[in-house]
């Protein structure tokens, strides 16, 4: 499900209520991307934070900073993994 746009770029105030939003833990999908990712860290006063993509591989550590007026969309986190291991045979 996805949430409603929270964060319109069309000026600072938005860029301001929309990371007050914004928590570690969120899913959201960036600009120029069709991926969705995952908020591992924020940093609200530089108006950063840091993501990875969402699912996320275990063995994967590939995270990067972004500027919080690149997030265009915050949605649910799909429960993908969870449908992935219920796959596997024990």
């Amino acid at each position: 499900m996805i949430h409603p746009k929270l964060l319109e770029n069309k000026n600072e105030k938005n860029n301001l209520s929309f990371s007050k939003n914004l928590y570690k833990g969120a899913c959201v999908k960036i600009k120029n991307s069709n991926k969705t990712f995952q908020v591992i860290g924020l940093n609200i006063g530089k108006e950063i934070c840091w993501v990875r993509e969402w699912p996320f591989a275990s063995n994967s550590k590939k995270t990067f900073a972004l500027e919080i007026s690149q997030i265009t969309l915050q949605i649910f986190c799909s429960n993908n993994f969870s449908e992935k291991l219920s796959n596997f045979e024990i």
